[in-house]
């Protein structure tokens, strides 16, 4: 396939075409998918890891927002049965309508950095994939990576944590795109739990919980459980509920591991 005609990034959506060949090769290799694969990319653009793809994967994916960069890419795809183009955003096309089994689907992508938080939600979605990598903001995977009781350590920590593991594989240094981002990249390898660890109902309260929690993360949980409005605890009932879980009600959300959470979010009344 070839590869678009020169043109600029466009910076509403987020473009920083990787074009350190030896790092798409890394990136394609940490992915580690056969010809009996089928994985999904997001965001193409300029193909810098679609050419590493295309015809060694059983089936790939695009999705891509730029309209000039899929039609582009529609057209290349035009006579080919491996190569399936979704023009739209991930964070609205039914991304798993596109896959034959989502629970055995790769995804790999550098995606735009003023979005990364709720696209790797929204691919965290169920059913969710076998394994993602992705290049994100250096913070990004520095915040999904935290140490509990660190400073970086919050809401995103938990929300992947609690559901898959998470390994940073290697930096990437900002001199690797054009146009040069301000800030560094990491590559990160998220690979969601099989079984589900919890259920849909679980899932839902967890979230409620973690929201709460990291939204007054200076306070107290105690003071957290009490008079969070989402979450409105007894006072009479936290000692107890803190000894179930195992934490002390002076204790601040980022002394919470995703694991503490899930205990806490079961443990809570009906809310």
């Amino acid at each position: 396939m070839s590869e678009p005609s020169p043109r600029r990034a466009k910076r509403s959506l987020g473009q920083n075409f990787l074009v350190d060949p030896n790092l798409q090769r890394k990136i394609v290799a940490a992915l580690g998918a056969t010809p009996n694969d089928e994985v999904v990319e997001v965001g193409p653009g300029r193909g810098a890891l679609t050419h590493h793809l295309i015809g060694t994967v059983g089936r790939l994916v695009l999705i891509e927002l730029d309209n000039e960069l899929a039609a582009h890419w529609t057209a290349e795809a035009a006579d080919r049965d491996d190569v399936h183009v979704v023009h739209g955003d991930v964070l609205e096309q039914p991304v798993w309508d596109h896959v034959r089994d989502p629970s055995q689907a790769l995804v790999v992508g550098n995606i735009p950095f003023n979005i990364t938080t709720p696209i790797i939600f929204r691919l965290l979605e169920r059913p969710r994939p076998r394994e993602i990598v992705l290049m994100v903001q250096q913070e990004v995977s520095d915040r999904i990576t935290a140490p509990v009781g660190s400073k970086a350590y919050g809401a995103l920590s938990v929300g992947v944590r609690s559901v898959a593991t998470v390994e940073r594989l290697f930096a990437v240094g900002r001199g690797a795109f054009r146009p040069v981002p301000g800030v560094d990249s990491a590559v990160i390898r998220i690979k969601p739990l099989k079984p589900e660890p919890l259920g849909l109902t679980d899932e839902e309260r967890l979230r409620t919980v973690v929201r709460a929690a990291f939204q007054w993360r200076r306070k107290q949980l105690g003071k957290i459980l009490r008079d969070h409005p989402d979450l409105s605890v007894p006072a009479g009932e936290l000692g107890s509920l803190a000894a179930t879980v195992g934490f002390e009600l002076a204790d601040r959300p980022e002394r919470l591991s995703p694991e503490g959470f899930i205990r806490l979010a079961a443990a809570l009344p009906s809310f």
